[in-house]
């Protein structure tokens, strides 16, 4: 038996996709995403995420640019979420993000519908790992499901660190199903597994400020990836007070000095 993981400061990592919805929606420049990652950081994230989608609906070439660009000049971590394909890949390669987390996606779908199919996709998604570590110097995340196949089929293709796909929990919790529990129990399981494999554990996907507390207190997670729930809750408070409570939740879950 592994020894027990020590309680620790959560890492959070806002994901700013939405702003650029936004701005997309009316095409031109406002509202800026570097405008957007400043305020992010300022306000208590510890790192931005950015999903380059294949068909650009949000996040585009030239908003990477920027973002990489203020990310190395203010030493904080860019997180690209991105499909496992050869053009995505290359970016990855020549943009060199502090970390890579690659995800399952469909053209039709509006957000992304579950975790990778990691012991199936094998033989294509290890060999995109083995390049990003070594020509991109990234770290490799793999955005799974809290299934014991998938941890350990992470570890067997050289990831680092895992995110736990979270979004079954929170809408189990949200709609106040009893299924919120087991649900809970095997995101638990997962991280304390992947844990003992030797993989970093990060959570994401429908956090908002009802569900992050469960969360938060899985000892084994050190980071969450939140993003629509903040740009949403945005509009009426503001991003920095948005991201601030979130913040304090987080601390608050952890027992860590405000």
């Amino acid at each position: 038996m592994s020894a027990p993981v020590a309680r620790r400061r959560l890492r959070l990592g806002v994901n700013i996709d939405h702003v650029a919805t936004v701005r997309n929606a009316r095409g031109g420049a406002a509202p800026d995403l570097v405008r957007a990652a400043e305020l992010a950081i300022a306000a208590g994230a510890d790192g931005i995420t950015a999903h380059l989608r294949e068909d650009r609906r949000h996040v585009r070439d030239a908003d990477l640019d920027g973002l990489t660009e203020l990310t190395r000049r203010i030493d904080r971590p860019l997180n690209l979420e991105m499909a496992v394909t050869d053009e995505m890949v290359a970016i990855a390669i020549a943009h060199r993000p502090h970390a890579v987390c690659l995800v399952p996606e469909r053209r039709e779908e509006r957000t992304t519908e579950g975790g990778l199919d990691v012991a199936g996709q094998h033989n294509w998604i290890t060999p995109a790992v083995r390049r990003l570590r070594e020509e991109g110097g990234s770290r490799v995340s793999l955005f799974i499901a809290a299934d014991p196949t998938q941890v350990q089929a992470s570890a067997d293709a050289g990831a680092q660190v895992v995110e736990l796909h979270t979004g079954a929990y929170c809408d189990a919790l949200r709609q106040g199903s009893a299924d919120a529990q087991s649900y809970l129990d095997h995101l638990q399981a997962a991280a304390a597994q992947a844990t003992a494999l030797g993989l970093e554990v990060h959570a994401g996907h429908g956090i908002d400020y009802d569900s992050v507390d469960p969360v938060a207190l899985i000892p084994e997670v050190v980071e969450l990836n939140i993003g629509h729930f903040l740009i949403g809750e945005a509009i009426f408070v503001g991003l920095e007070n948005a991201i601030g409570r979130m913040r304090v939740l987080m601390d608050v879950a952890r027992g860590v000095a405000l």
